[in-house]
């Protein structure tokens, strides 16, 4: 337990719905993602992971991809992950729950042998992730409209 929350792999059906809401909410309905590129594929052979609060109130959701999935994203190095749709749900925002995710992502890309985690970060997230240990490389590009960069983080 993390204050009144826990994090874990998303594995029940029911957490995997709890993630897509959460990501509905902050991607599609609050950014103004299109839904249509907001799930992909990768949903379904990604690690989800669910923060939920003692109530059951789910609160924040990211995915690893690994693997195959991952090489087009990380330069083609099956050792890195590539860390993604990190969404904490607004009310929950301030509380660490993003960081505690980030954390709970990274444990499961040791767990499966990776050595690095790299991530697409929207950019006024760039601080969040650098307190976290990630470096930004490259330059800036848009996703759905958004302008990122990408980051890394040896484990």
């Amino acid at each position: 337990m993390t204050g009144a929350y826990t994090v874990r792999e998303a594995v029940a059906e029911e957490d995997r719905e709890a993630c897509f809401a959460v990501r509905r909410e902050v991607f599609v309905e609050e950014q103004g993602v299109p839904a249509e590129i907001e799930y992909d594929p990768y949903d379904a052979t990604a690690v989800h992971v669910l923060a939920v609060r003692a109530d059951g109130v789910p609160l924040g959701t990211g995915r690893l991809l690994h693997g195959a999935d991952a090489t087009g994203k990380t330069g083609a190095d099956a050792s890195v992950g590539s860390l993604g749709r990190l969404a904490v749900a607004g009310a929950a925002r301030g509380l660490g729950v993003g960081a505690a995710l980030v954390r709970a992502i990274e444990a499961a890309a040791r767990e499966r042998g990776l050595t690095a985690v790299d991530l697409h970060a929207q950019t006024h997230a760039l601080g969040f992730y650098e307190r976290l240990g990630y470096v930004a490389y490259g330059g800036e590009f848009p996703d759905a409209g958004i302008p990122h960069r990408a980051m890394r983080r040896v484990l």
